[in-house]
């Protein structure tokens, strides 16, 4: 036989004993994975904010949710 046979052969062999694959419903592993990463990254943003800006910056924890702060700081660093 030529490889070519052979390996159809296989591969009809392979299609009869395969079973269609089951499909799983989500997990609750999956659940948590889509809310508790975003959280996290959340968290961690705010924790970046308060440590830069309170203690490398030495400025008040209530100056970090005020709008004004954030926008004179993008200008400077956005400055032309």
């Amino acid at each position: 036989m030529s490889r070519e046979k052979v390996k159809e052969s296989k591969d009809k062999q392979r299609e009869e004993t395969q079973q269609p694959a089951k499909r799983r419903g989500i997990s609750a592993w999956t659940i948590i994975q889509w809310f508790l990463i975003p959280l996290l990254l959340v968290a961690a943003l705010a924790g970046g904010l308060v440590v830069g800006y309170v203690v490398l910056g030495k400025k008040e924890l209530s100056d970090v949710l005020v709008w004004s702060t954030w926008k004179h700081v993008y200008d400077l660093v956005f400055a032309p």
